[in-house]
């Protein structure tokens, strides 16, 4: 039996899957965060997310975890390149590919086709395929840089929001905001709860969970917090048709696959939606996910084009 690993690490968990080369799944492993290996701190988090996650996929299957592969492909967030040398340590395969995650996302929900998908999590990119099969990314920076559009992204709003309004230059009025920016913190003021954001006790992750309580204040009519989900869409909009633009300047209408937790929103959801239509991009729902995505890249790697996968 030849086995075939498909690895989707993200900014907040990994999943693994393992299948034969008929396209039949094995087993399915997860694990945590695997961005950022450059550092001593980052490289353990990879090495204990891919091990957790490839592992359990594995044990799943009935293999054990040094079992020979035909062939792997991971999709991972940050981009592959200081992450092969650690891959090849970890994994025993014939052949080794390392993707972007949203190269194996792309994979999953359009099978190959042309398309755009638009991830936003904790952080938010697009990738789009032409029917040429080029492949274009938009966005993706991280946290510091970009990531318009993303939970952390939300959250950084709605403080900058409180803080200008405080201050005299800020709009919408952000009471709501304020006061659920203080009630998860802990703090007396506004810049009390600022400053804990720079602190080990409230790490990026935690920082863009309080999206969800954005979202809720929106679904409850605040004003601010509306105007914040509605900034969010457009930038995720923005990221999908510069994607596009870049392997088909003539706008031909590509398919866009909404992927991520942000996108769980109603607000965010809806307002992406219309901002597509307008581009003449109709929305659809992926296929697989990106752990799929990975697999059909490993098959692909060598040569094979399994018709279906059977998800057991």
């Amino acid at each position: 039996m030849r086995l075939y690993v498909g690895v989707d690490g993200g900014q907040s968990s990994t999943r693994a899957i393992v299948a034969d080369d008929s396209g039949r799944v094995l087993g399915r492993g997860s694990g945590g965060p695997c961005n950022h290996a450059a550092h001593a701190e980052g490289e353990a988090r990879l090495r204990r997310a891919i091990t957790e996650s490839v592992g359990g996929a594995l044990a799943q299957a009935g293999f054990a975890p040094s079992v020979r592969l035909r062939g792997a492909c991971l999709g991972m967030s940050g981009g592959p390149d200081d992450k092969r040398r650690i891959v090849s340590e970890l994994m025993a395969a014939e052949t080794i590919t390392v993707k972007t995650d949203a190269e194996a996302a792309l994979e999953g929900a359009a099978l190959g086709q042309p398309a755009a998908v638009v991830i936003a999590g904790t952080g938010a990119i697009s990738v789009a395929r032409g029917r040429n099969g080029r492949i274009a990314r938009s966005g993706g920076w991280g946290y510091i840089f970009g990531d318009e559009g993303s939970a952390f992204h939300i959250v950084r709003l709605a403080m900058r929001n409180c803080l200008a309004w405080e201050e005299g230059w800020g709009q919408p009025e952000p009471a709501e905001l304020k006061k659920m920016f203080l009630q998860e913190t802990g703090s007396s003021g506004l810049l009390e709860a600022l400053h804990r954001f720079y602190t080990p006790e409230w790490p990026r992750r935690r920082v863009a969970g309080l999206a969800r309580r954005v979202d809720g204040l929106a679904e409850g009519g605040d004003k601010a917090s509306r105007w914040i989900l509605r900034n969010c869409a457009e930038s995720l909009s923005a990221l999908a048709n510069t994607s596009i633009e870049q392997v088909d300047p003539a706008g031909s209408g590509l398919p866009v696959y909404p992927l991520g937790g942000v996108f769980r929103s109603r607000s965010v959801m809806k307002r992406f939606e219309l901002s597509c239509d307008d581009l003449g991009c109709p929305i659809r729902q992926p296929s697989h996910d990106g752990a799929v995505g990975a697999l059909l890249l490993a098959y692909r790697a060598d040569g094979l084009e399994p018709l279906q996968v059977r998800i057991r």
